[in-house]
């Protein structure tokens, strides 16, 4: 498209809108992985924020939202206490949150989708800002932007990337490793639920069962913005990157109309060629066979 043309314009707010709807998932996911965790259970507290704001928010949306935002800090700060304290690998647990939270959703909805009446708040947080910009995509600029400070400017940054290399090496060296992985789990589940909530307000319903794919994607960006799996590795400027990345890609999926079950296998495949490329393990046989070669030339070179 051409620069400044209206055509263009509209396909960046569209991808703006679709970082809006990723990021809120790909950003808790991600720090939790910096740090050596892995929160399956975004999507399910993304969920239960929708479904809260919906429900408790019809007529002051404000409210709704800052009970959904409640909700999620509540669920992280249970799961952060229960992997902390009990030395629990964070992905059994949260995998029964995610579960246990798709079923309370569906008991507070009666398994339908609710509809959300306030038209208003629904045409305010997409409403077009310098073009480009919609109020949900600019929360979660400012929170990677948040994120991505905090992370550089503090002790926090270098104690999760201690904790995902080390736990034990870092719980010696003085790093109160219980009450980051709390605060952690809390924040996460806050950030989950806003988005939850505010996803929810711009569908005009909530949705109980939103499905794995969200998460799928929000592993994909998080991976793509050099998380590892391992942990101990990444930054916030880095998960942005990756958010808006797949974002982008998820529009020229749209544009170019592919059928559901393309678009699907097109992201498997991104995920497994990434994952695959973050394994230890391949790393270090690329490297090892790469100076292998090294070495032979330099032997034919020297015969």
């Amino acid at each position: 498209c051409l620069v400044g043309s209206e055509m263009c314009i509209r396909d960046r707010f569209n991808t703006l809108q679709g970082l809006a709807q990723l990021g809120f998932l790909a950003l808790p996911l991600g720090l939790t992985m910096i740090a050596g965790e892995f929160d399956v259970s975004v999507v399910g507290v993304s969920a239960l924020g929708g479904m809260v704001a919906v429900q408790l928010g019809q007529e002051q949306p404000l409210l709704g939202v800052g009970l959904a935002v409640l909700a999620g800090v509540a669920v992280g700060l249970l799961q952060g206490a229960i992997i902390a304290k009990l030395r629990l690998a964070s992905m059994p647990v949260t995998i029964a949150t995610y579960i246990a939270l798709l079923g309370l959703t569906s008991v507070m909805s009666g398994g339908l989708t609710v509809t959300y009446t306030n038209v208003q708040a629904s045409l305010f947080v997409d409403q077009v800002i310098l073009g480009i910009f919609s109020p949900r995509s600019l929360t979660i600029i400012a929170l990677f932007v948040l994120a991505a400070v905090v992370l550089g400017s503090s002790r926090l940054g270098p104690e999760l990337r201690a904790i995902g290399d080390d736990r034990r090496a870092a719980r010696v060296s003085g790093v109160p490793v219980d009450g980051r992985v709390i605060g952690l789990f809390a924040a996460s589940g806050a950030i989950a639920a806003l988005g939850g909530a505010l996803l929810s307000f711009s569908y005009s319903s909530a949705n109980p069962n939103p499905g794995i794919q969200p998460l799928v994607l929000a592993a994909v960006a998080a991976l793509i913005g050099g998380i590892s799996l391992s942990g101990g590795r990444g930054t916030a400027v880095g998960l942005f990157v990756g958010a808006i990345s797949v974002a982008l890609l998820s529009q020229i999926v749209i544009f170019a109309n592919l059928p559901g079950y393309v678009t699907q296998l097109i992201f498997a495949t991104f995920l497994a060629l990434v994952v695959l490329g973050d394994a230890p393990g391949l790393r270090a046989r690329v490297s090892t066979v790469t100076s292998r070669l090294r070495a032979n030339r330099k032997l034919r070179g020297s015969a």
